[in-house]
């Protein structure tokens, strides 16, 4: 977390706020860019690039911290025109994967990102006229399966004669 984020946190000051940010990323719709507040905001993402993000309603809930193995990130995002359904629902209907990065940033300083950036991918989506809510998902490390690659007879065809 960079200085100017821990300042924020720790004084709030009132001419300075955070900025949410969240990057959705799909190939049926390609990459789109939201942020919290009224002004769209041109701001740096980890790979230097300064990028443009989309003023809109956005609520985030950020995943607790805890020992759990799924951590979920919950945002809804405004449906007033009807197009982040559209968008949404169209990725998921193509079978697409959903990658979300969160990204937060200080109004004063939009170089960086003023802490880790959290990338997920969207697991669940639930949507009405007013609003669409969508979870997103860290990959469950906890209770995944290892090693990984299964030793089945179709992966090695010699174990089929073992019995």
């Amino acid at each position: 977390m960079s200085k100017v984020l821990q300042t924020l946190y720790a004084s709030a000051p009132t001419n300075d706020l955070p900025i949410h940010t969240l990057e959705l990323q799909a190939p049926s719709f390609g990459v789109i860019r939201v942020c919290s507040g009224y002004d769209d905001v041109t701001a740096g993402i980890e790979d230097g690039e300064m990028v443009d993000f989309e003023a809109c309603a956005l609520g985030v809930s950020l995943p607790e911290r805890s020992v759990k193995g799924r951590q979920d990130l919950q945002f809804q995002l405004d449906n007033i025109t009807g197009e982040s359904l559209q968008v949404v629902e169209t990725a998921f209907e193509a079978g697409d994967k959903i990658k979300v990065t969160y990204r937060v940033y200080t109004a004063s300083y939009l170089d960086e990102p003023g802490e880790q950036t959290f990338k997920m991918t969207a697991v669940s989506v639930k949507a009405n006229a007013l609003r669409v809510n969508v979870v997103a998902s860290f990959n469950d490390l906890v209770n995944a399966a290892w090693p990984t690659d299964r030793y089945t007879p179709d992966f090695a065809p010699g174990l089929k004669y073992f019995s």
